[in-house]
């Protein structure tokens, strides 16, 4: 029951919520975050780093830019399975084009 505490207790934070349910449509940069949920950068690389902690997200870079994606796409399962139990939505916005930053939309696929 530890470790399923401490999963709770990551979830229990909104905006890491919004953010992979957000990564979970694909490969995002932080100016993606910022552009489609409004948080600052400070605030989202503060989220981000629990997230990579505790193993829920991955990185790539490219050039000057950090992307992240969901280490299993079943993460974003759970979150859908709770919101559908409670009958709640958590569809964001699709995420925007920023100037000078390449969006790639690549979803991953859950795990066999």
């Amino acid at each position: 029951f530890k470790r399923l505490s401490e999963i709770y207790s990551l979830l229990g934070q909104p905006a890491r919520l919004q953010i992979v349910a957000l990564i979970g449509k694909g490969e995002v940069c932080v100016c993606h975050i910022k552009s489609t949920l409004g948080f600052r950068q400070a605030y989202i690389s503060q989220q981000l780093m629990g997230l990579r902690k505790a193993g829920w997200v991955t990185t790539r870079r490219k050039g000057r830019k950090i992307y992240y994606s969901l280490t299993d796409a079943r993460m974003l399962d759970l979150l859908e399975f709770t919101a559908k139990i409670f009958n709640l939505n958590i569809d964001l916005p699709q995420i925007p084009e920023v100037d000078g930053c390449a969006y790639y939309s690549n979803p991953i696929t859950p795990k066999q």
